[in-house]
């Protein structure tokens, strides 16, 4: 790297009141504590009057807070947001041409899944990391499957208009990383998934699956070629389970988790619902917007802003002592940066995702402070000070 002089700076004197900025689990709620979960029905059959209660006010809440159309379905099911998607794409594709838009890792697991496993003939529109694929190439008589935030390339789809109306194909969202902090345009989307782990903090291994009237019309008139697994099977004699979408789980969910949705939810419903949760992480992105607007080391790798996440903000070291490195170099370099910062206790998990360009993830969802993210700046700095020196010639 050449002749660098550099001195390793004092500490930052604030601290994140909380680290968490994992990108999933995400962190808690504000005020959260155990305590808030004694209503939970632990001991209980899921099945029983009181379990299936507390499973039907997780999902009128969900359709409360989302403000989900009245004739959409919403339902818990397993495997978080993998095993909604799964569902989804096992239960519903193949009745016609398929599209995917695959612009980051989980956009590229569902190509995976369809053309591999499925064996679909599936059009992929892809994108490099921090970039969007082109939508006007998306077509109304084919079906879509797609993320609306890229988790771990930190782009989001700013809006559905280029999805038609009047389309003939369905829509099968990934919405995991926008939901609660995102607008989805309800009458675009015919399928919507995501996991409460990310959207809103809560415990792992539960998925949200949300269906319109024209995915269930299909569900009903259309079978799979494939064999379907217990797991993913939402029809019985070509009917649909409506009880799934009532609080009856296909399989045992934990009762300790749903409780703990429940409590965010009512926390989300006391603050002001979904606009206040969006304004949330929009101010939370604001923080690292400005002070990225005066760090010269540091820039977002979705360049453009009007498709940065609010959510899964994805930040790449810009420094030409670092870019200078070899890629493996400069991923050592991203992963000892959130190492350090992990050290002091100020910033937990930030580390970018495993396949993704290397630099940081930083989560600002709605259930993150922004008074914390306006104290881990400074310590970013700090943290990329004190790497540089590492990587210094001595």
């Amino acid at each position: 790297m050449g002749d660098i002089a550099v001195t390793t700076p004092a500490k930052p004197a604030m601290r994140p009141a909380r680290a968490e900025f994992s990108s999933g689990p995400c962190a808690k709620r504000p005020g959260w504590t155990p305590e808030n979960l004694q209503n939970a029905v632990l001991g209980r059959s899921h099945r029983s009057k009181l379990g299936k209660a507390r499973l039907k006010e997780a999902i009128d809440r969900t359709r409360e807070v989302l403000q989900v159309p009245d004739d959409y379905l919403i339902g818990i099911v397993p495997g978080s947001d993998t095993g909604a998607m799964e569902m989804a794409m096992w239960s519903l594709l193949g009745a016609r041409p398929v599209q995917m838009l695959a612009y980051e890792s989980f956009g590229k697991d569902w190509v995976t899944d369809v053309t591999k496993q499925l064996k679909l003939e599936a059009e992929v529109l892809s994108a490099p990391y921090g970039q969007l694929p082109d939508l006007s190439k998306v077509r109304k008589d084919a079906d879509l499957v797609f993320p609306w935030n890229g988790t771990t390339s930190g782009v989001r789809i700013p809006d559905a208009a280029f999805i038609a109306a009047d389309r003939e194909g369905l829509t099968i969202c990934d919405a995991t990383s926008a939901a609660f902090a995102q607008p989805l345009d309800w009458p675009k989307l015919d399928v919507v998934t995501f996991s409460w782990q990310k959207a809103l903090g809560g415990e792992a291994g539960h998925g949200v699956l949300i269906l319109s009237p024209r995915a269930v019309a299909r569900l009903e008139s259309y079978t799979p070629a494939w064999p379907m697994p217990k797991l993913f099977r939402m029809t019985k004699a070509g009917k649909l389970n409506a009880e799934i979408f009532e609080g009856s789980t296909i399989n045992t969910p934990s009762m300790l988790c749903v409780e703990d949705y429940i409590d965010a939810l009512r926390w989300a419903a006391s603050i002001g619902g979904f606009a206040e949760l969006r304004r949330r992480a929009d101010s939370n992105l604001k923080v690292l917007e400005d002070w990225a607007a005066k760090t010269p080391w540091v820039g977002f790798l979705a360049e453009d802003p009007s498709i940065r996440s609010n959510t899964s903000v994805c930040l790449k070291v810009v420094d030409p002592r670092v870019t200078a490195l070899s890629d493996d170099a400069q991923a050592d370099f991203a992963k000892k940066l959130a190492s350090a910062l992990e050290k002091e206790g100020v910033a937990y998990d930030v580390a970018g995702y495993r396949d993704a360009p290397a630099g940081l993830r930083i989560w600002c969802g709605a259930t993150v402070d922004s008074s914390d993210l306006e104290a881990l700046t400074p310590w970013l700095d700090w943290a990329f000070e004190v790497t540089l020196a590492e990587f210094a010639p001595a």
